[in-house]
């Protein structure tokens, strides 16, 4: 895809416009039926015209709006997760697989919006503390470890 084209005209307008025809009320109803995509193929299922810095923005935009934000930003963990580790979280923590992770959890703190990065810095130190079972992989925003790791505090 041509990066600079998903940025000319109302990106956002053609966003919707993709999830409303793909029978979805919210970007985040569309997130959710796909909770284990990475955002580049999230943004893929909706157009070569669009990237995963849109359909990220669209999905932030809209957890402020609903009061959701800690929900979306477990959401993220997942996909991260499932990026860096298709086989579930790693049976042996040697050094490959802690950079591994590091890397992941660095990249969930990336996507993170700045009113819950210190949440998201606890959150990962406890998973890096004690690690989860070996082969976990969470199916969505909703699993109980990230509930436990980062319950909803939302106003």
């Amino acid at each position: 895809m041509n990066e600079g084209r998903s940025w000319q005209g109302k990106w956002a307008s053609r966003l919707y416009e993709r999830v409303r025809e793909r029978g979805f009320s919210s970007l985040t109803a569309f997130a959710d039926a796909h909770p284990t995509l990475p955002l580049v193929e999230l943004a893929e299922e909706l157009g070569n015209d669009l990237n995963a810095v849109q359909v990220f923005k669209g999905l932030v935009d809209e957890a402020e709006r609903s009061h959701r934000v800690t929900r979306m930003v477990r959401g993220q963990l997942v996909r991260e997760l499932y990026e860096s580790f298709p086989n579930g979280w790693p049976a042996v923590m040697d050094d490959d697989a802690r950079m591994e992770v590091a890397m992941a959890l660095g990249s969930w703190f990336g996507f993170t919006p700045l009113t819950h990065q210190e949440r998201v810095n606890r959150a990962s130190d406890a998973l890096l503390a004690t690690p989860p079972p070996s082969g976990w992989r969470p199916l969505g925003p909703d699993d109980e470890l990230l509930l436990t790791l980062l319950p909803d505090e939302d106003a």
